[in-house]
């Protein structure tokens, strides 16, 4: 007679302290590291000219962005190393590393010669430290998009998803707003151009360092810990890795769960992450009544990301994202157009529609981490959401350059950026289409774990739609 399996072992409720401590740190990492970036975005038309020097403003501008581009085509390098790093040894060793590891390569970055006085050689080394940074960023996603969710019971990880992947860049943006605000006033118009851009990258590392401290009261993921417990009884296998994503959902959920994330990373960059470049090119806005409407557009991502997160929970994560979807496929394009026919004067008609449009834009992205964690099994989370969510922002953030390449001249953006949000929008429902109902799916048996031959009982306890499987 054979020996009875025994059954996993049970996740450990987390306290109170425990679920505070987790979402607070996946947001905050998560916000100083967008922080990190942000803040090429905000000086992009002064640090332009200084390492990518032509003829043409929106050559310039796009050679800007592609440097912002090039550290988004590394995040997906960086999901899959640190990925797997943090399911291996944990969410919290991984999210200490590269926190730290983002803020010293922003901060060397302040610390660069500019092209008029090195030549060639400032543009290529800018761009190498926005590879470091790229990569480093690439594994902080691995970190604050699994510990948070796995921390908290099943009826509040929309919420956190939302907090995390709404609320970090929220308070990223708006730090960076206030940042830009505080350095602009100290550093006006020529000074900024000498100092006020390098004190804007310097802040990068204080913005790390705080978050440093504040993980000293981090405590490990629950859920990865089981999962590390109940494989310590069982036979060594190799760490998981980015090629294994194919054996864990089908391909066709694997390409629409891509193409879901593709357009929820453009939308969000051509909206949030283009304003501030938008305001200042288009709108013709100065320096301080622009920093304060990025606040406050900044602000109003929060509230919007929690609303949509839990509504995820309680009506499931795809009809969140098909019927954001529809309202974006109309409504973003419409607002690119409008925005792009005001000036500096209308800074309240500005106000709105850029409430309007970062509200609209960043509601579909609210699900997206808790969407991918329950799509993945334990052993290979950190890992898949990272490659897939990094991805999927890096070849979504490459818009803003296209936008930017495919405009003849300055007034011709708004209308380029119309047509793009619309394609975007659309590639995003297509992805939403034909992606599985994973909600409550996160507390699934990995099938290496489960039993032989599972109860009729275990079974029926199962989510109605698993990933891979139909909807």
């Amino acid at each position: 007679m054979s020996a009875a399996v025994p059954g996993p072992a049970p996740v450990p409720a987390p306290t109170t302290r425990q679920m505070v401590t987790a979402g607070t740190a996946s947001t905050v990492g998560f916000a100083f590291d967008l922080f990190d970036l942000f803040i090429l975005l905000y000086v992009a038309s002064t640090v332009g000219p200084l390492f990518f020097p032509t003829d043409s403003p929106t050559l310039t501008l796009a050679a800007t962005f592609a440097s912002f581009g090039v550290s988004l085509v590394m995040r997906p390098l960086g999901g899959a190393v640190f990925g797997r790093y943090a399911d291996r040894h944990g969410r919290k060793r991984t999210m200490l590393v590269t926190v730290g590891g983002v803020g010293l390569a922003t901060a060397l970055m302040g610390t660069l010669p500019t092209y008029a006085a090195i030549g060639v050689a400032a543009p290529l080394v800018f761009v190498a430290l926005r590879l470091v940074q790229g990569l480093l960023v690439g594994g902080v996603v691995a970190s604050t998009h699994t510990l948070g969710t796995e921390t908290v019971p099943q009826r509040w990880r929309g919420l956190v998803s939302g907090l995390v992947a709404g609320g970090g860049p929220g308070i990223g943006a708006v730090i960076a707003s206030l940042v830009f605000l505080a350095v602009s006033s100290a550093f006006p118009g020529p000074a900024f151009d000498v100092w006020g851009w390098r004190i804007m990258f310097f802040t990068g590392l204080v913005a790390s360092l705080a978050s440093l401290a504040f993980f000293r009261l981090l405590e490990e993921s629950p859920v990865w810990a089981a999962a590390r417990a109940r494989a310590a009884g069982a036979a060594p296998e190799p760490p998981a890795r980015a090629r294994d994503l194919p054996t864990a959902v089908r391909p066709r959920t694997l390409v629409a769960a891509t193409a879901l994330v593709i357009g929820a990373g453009a939308q969000y960059y051509l909206t949030s992450g283009y304003l501030p470049t938008f305001l200042a090119e288009i709108n013709q806005l100065p320096a301080g009544a622009r920093g304060l409407l990025l606040v406050w557009t900044s602000l109003a991502i929060l509230p919007i990301a929690l609303l949509a997160g839990h509504a995820s929970e309680r009506f499931g994560r795809r009809p969140v994202f098909l019927a954001t979807g529809i309202v974006n496929l109309v409504a973003l394009p419409l607002l690119a157009l409008a925005m792009g026919g005001l000036g500096p004067d209308d800074t309240g008609a500005l106000l709105g529609y850029g409430l309007m449009i970062t509200m609209l834009a960043n509601a579909p992205i609210a699900a997206v981490p808790i969407f991918l964690n329950e799509l993945f099994p334990t052993r290979l989370r950190a890992t898949a959401t990272a490659l897939i969510w990094n991805g999927g922002f890096a070849i979504g953030g490459l818009t803003t350059t296209f936008v930017s390449l495919a405009s003849p001249t300055v007034p011709d953006i708004p209308g380029r950026l119309a047509l793009f949000l619309a394609v975007v929008v659309a590639l995003f429902l297509l992805g939403a289409a034909f992606v599985p109902e994973t909600r409550g799916a996160l507390d699934r048996e990995d099938p290496r774990d489960a039993a032989p031959s599972p109860s009729p009982t275990a079974a029926a306890d199962r989510p109605e739609s698993l990933p891979g499987g139909s909807r």
